[in-house]
């Protein structure tokens, strides 16, 4: 399966061709992954206008089955975060298996900490297949920032096979080239649901205490058993 967080990458690419940098600097997206979008097969993205200047965005497969849906806005309602909100944290060595009691004491979460390299990032953007020009601009791609809403969730804990189910994207700065990203956060909440074990996070993406991405992020840490 594609991965959830490269399957929102996808659908950011028409809101970022319409609204460039003001999207990327300003803007916000919720996405929900409703079905699986397998590798190698076609995607397409189909955007339509909304209400108060919001985008319905959708994400179809081969089968025209639709596999994820979300909102984008451009002006993000919230508009400033403290960093120091979300706090700085040693990651756990060793870390321990993911587990509802693990989890519901994980707050704050281990700080990750990883330098965006513009060169490096471009087989990022090939393999999403991402053409948009601006991202060669020393930009970091939105995608990029939100694996590392994944990335602070296998730091901190072990886990098994595991599902992105949805998140909440706002977008607060820019990261540019050679930026030492810091992401921060903690567990909101832990919960199950028709034997799914799920747990949502608080993150935040910082660049020398600016704030740049704001994230609500949930995913199904253990699936239930077939």
């Amino acid at each position: 399966m594609v991965p959830g967080v490269e399957v929102y990458a996808y659908m950011t690419h028409p809101v970022v061709e319409r609204f460039g940098r003001d999207w990327l600097a300003h803007g916000a997206m919720d996405v929900r992954l409703r079905k699986p979008v397998y590798d190698g097969r076609e995607v397409r993205v189909v955007t339509d206008d909304g209400e108060d200047g919001a985008v319905a965005v959708t994400l179809y497969d081969e089968n025209d089955e639709r596999c994820a849906e979300g909102t984008a806005r451009v002006r993000a309602a919230r508009s400033a975060v403290d960093a120091g909100a979300c706090r700085v944290a040693p990651l756990p060595d060793p870390r321990p298996p993911a587990s509802a009691a693990v989890l519901a004491a994980a707050d704050p979460l281990g700080t990750v900490t990883k330098r965006f390299d513009a060169v490096t990032a471009r087989s990022y953007l090939d393999g999403i297949c991402e053409p948009l020009t601006i991202y060669g601009e020393g930009i970091a791609h939105p995608g990029w920032l939100l694996r590392r809403a994944n990335r602070i969730l296998a730091a901190n804990v072990v886990l098994g096979p595991w599902i992105h189910v949805e998140s909440h994207v706002t977008n607060l700065d820019l990261v540019h080239d050679n930026d030492l990203v810091s992401t921060r956060g903690g567990v909101t909440r832990v919960w199950e649901r028709g034997g799914h074990k799920l747990v949502a996070l608080d993150v935040l993406i910082t660049v020398d205490e600016r704030p740049v991405t704001y994230i609500d992020h949930v995913a199904i840490y253990e699936p239930r058993h077939a």
